[in-house]
Parts: structure tokens; sequence; C-alpha cells
């Protein structure tokens, strides 16, 4: 026998039909699998002007009743070209009978947030349910996120912040496109 550490039989599945199958807690996120892109609008009153960004989501799953997500987004220049980075984040959306979902995000900034709501007729609605940070994060006080499903290819996204002495508000908006 070799001593070479063996692959997993299956990778995380993008899709309903991949391997593993979806744990049936899953249905209610099925359409969210897979890879999707698109551009945004944001702003926020700390900061100087709005901005157009382009993201990349991930949801994948192993066969248990969570979905592994992951995002990047990159600011974009007048002519739609990538300035530089943006934000990163990944986590989990822990599914729960009936539809609720609890999710864990992390930012490498300093931010973890665990996040509770719902997910039906495809949206998913996350609000804070509480914010860590490190000692030199910046402060954020809490958030809240919605995906919709506007049909099988298209996913909106919008996500309010309360950060540095600022109420809950509108901070980002995309318009995301299932990759093939």
């Amino acid at each position: 026998m070799s001593d070479a550490v063996q692959k997993p039989p299956y990778p995380d599945a993008l899709r309903p039909d991949d391997r593993p199958a979806p744990h049936e807690l899953l249905a209610p996120v099925l359409g969210l699998l897979g890879r999707w892109a698109g551009r945004g609008r944001g702003g926020y009153p700390t900061l100087d002007a709005e901005f157009t960004y382009a993201q990349e989501v991930t949801f994948s799953h192993d066969g248990r009743p969570f979905l592994h997500y992951e995002a990047r987004a990159w600011l974009l220049d007048a002519d739609g070209a990538p300035l530089r980075p943006s934000a990163r984040e990944s986590g989990w959306w822990r599914l729960q009978p009936e539809g609720r979902v609890e999710a864990l995000v992390t930012q490498p900034t300093g931010i973890a947030e665990i996040l509770v709501g719902g997910a039906e007729a495809g949206t998913v609605d996350l609000g804070s349910h509480a914010v860590a940070l490190t000692p030199t994060a910046k402060e954020v006080n809490a958030t809240r996120r919605r995906y919709t499903l506007t049909d099988a290819d298209t996913l909106d996204f919008a996500h309010d912040l309360a950060a540095v002495g600022e109420p809950l508000q509108h901070h980002l908006s995309a318009t995301l496109r299932r990759e093939k």
C-alpha cells in the first residue's frame, strides 16, 4: 500500500446533478450552486465617491447540509478594467429545517460575521446575529445580505452595512450571471 495521500472520490459539487447528492435541507438554495460573475455599484457615506466593481461568487456543497461560499471583488476603472482587488470573503451557510439559514462569513480585513435568516422562493435574506472584529479591523456593527434568483442564470445581490458610526444602509448591489 502506498503512503501517498489519496484524493477524495468526488470534489465539492457545484450543481445539483454533480456527485455527491445534495442534502435534502439544501433544497431552498439549490439554484445558487455554481459560479457567478458580474458587475455592481457601491457607495457609503464615509467614501468619497460611488464606485463600480466586478464580483465572482461560488456556492458548492459536499453532500452535507451546508454550502461553502466564496466571493471576490475588484474595483473597476471608468472603462471597466480592473484597478485592484477590493473585497474577499469565504464561509459556510448552514441550512436548517423550514428554510432557516445560519451563515459564517470571514474577511481577511479582520471581520467575522454570523448571519441568520431564511431561504424561500429563490431569495436568501440574511442579517447580522453577531460581528466579531480583530483589534485592527474597521468598525462594523451590522450587515444585511440579499441574494435573489431572478431567473435560472441571473442572481441579484444587495448588501447593507452599518459601520464606522453610520446606521444600516445600502452599500453594494450587483447582478451576477451563472458561469457555464
